[in-house]
């Protein structure tokens, strides 16, 4: 396993990546997105992945003295977005596994973008998502532009960006914009047991809905309905659908293999 300066990386049927520069908040630099983006491509037979920081912070964001504008300097940070940010935010969501933000601490800027991106966020109580673009001059990138309002409507997706002020977890579940809040030391039971659940489950099936659910927004009902039918005629036809039906009847724990 290859050995990183910037994240703690621990492979297995529950991988888990650890954004490690608890000095900065977990703000991203460069070696970090290569060291990051090395790591998801070496899942491997993963079945969940769960992504968290360390220390008291979640993710910053970018961290800014990695990319030091000196005063009258202009920069082009569409060049660090279509090179860093955007392929981030690509393989997090076309990933087949689950991905779990495991949301310990503060979560800012693109880091705030970085949790939303995954499939299920679950939060610490204490924890806060901050759209801390608009002090800066700047737009909610990372995807912050389409999810947020998708997730919380418009008219709270353009407070959140505009004023840039502080969301609690409890909140953001209460907008439906998390998962789930938890108290703070009942976070990493929380994070275990879901992972546990989705890690039993039949990993085609869950690749399937990750992707269905992903992409439906560009298509009609019509479109959608039958592309329900050509999913559901492809997993018809795996042994998973076959072990789980067999369990099911035989009542019985499944043993599903990803085939």
């Amino acid at each position: 396993m290859a050995e990183y300066e910037t994240i703690l990386f621990e492979p297995g049927v529950i991988a888990r990546i650890t954004l490690n520069r608890p000095d900065r908040l977990n703000s991203f630099t460069v070696l970090m997105h290569a060291e990051l983006r090395d790591a998801l491509a070496n899942l491997g037979d993963s079945r969940v992945l769960v992504l968290t920081g360390a220390g008291r912070g979640f993710c910053a964001g970018q961290d800014l003295n990695d990319r030091a504008v000196a005063p009258g300097k202009a920069v082009d940070l569409g060049d660090t977005i279509q090179s860093c940010w955007n392929p981030l935010i690509r393989t997090l969501t076309g990933l087949p596994q689950p991905v779990i933000a495991r949301v310990n601490g503060v979560a800012a800027g693109a880091g705030a973008n970085v949790a939303l991106a995954c499939d299920i966020v679950v939060a610490a109580r204490s924890a806060k998502f901050i759209q801390s673009f608009s002090a800066i001059g700047l737009i909610p990138d990372s995807g912050g532009t389409w999810v947020l309002p998708r997730l919380v409507g418009q008219a709270r997706a353009l407070g959140l960006a505009l004023m840039g002020e502080p969301l609690a977890a409890a909140k953001a579940e209460e907008w439906g914009m998390i998962w789930k809040a938890v108290d703070d030391d009942a976070l990493d039971a929380e994070v275990g047991a879901i992972a546990g659940k989705l890690a039993a489950l039949p990993p085609l099936g869950l690749a399937a809905i990750k992707e269905m659910l992903r992409s439906s927004w560009q298509y009609s009902l019509d479109e959608e309905l039958e592309r329900q039918a050509g999913a559901m005629r492809r997993l018809g036809f795996t042994e998973d659908y076959r072990e789980g039906v067999a369990a099911f009847l035989e009542k019985r724990q499944p043993s599903f293999k990803g085939r």
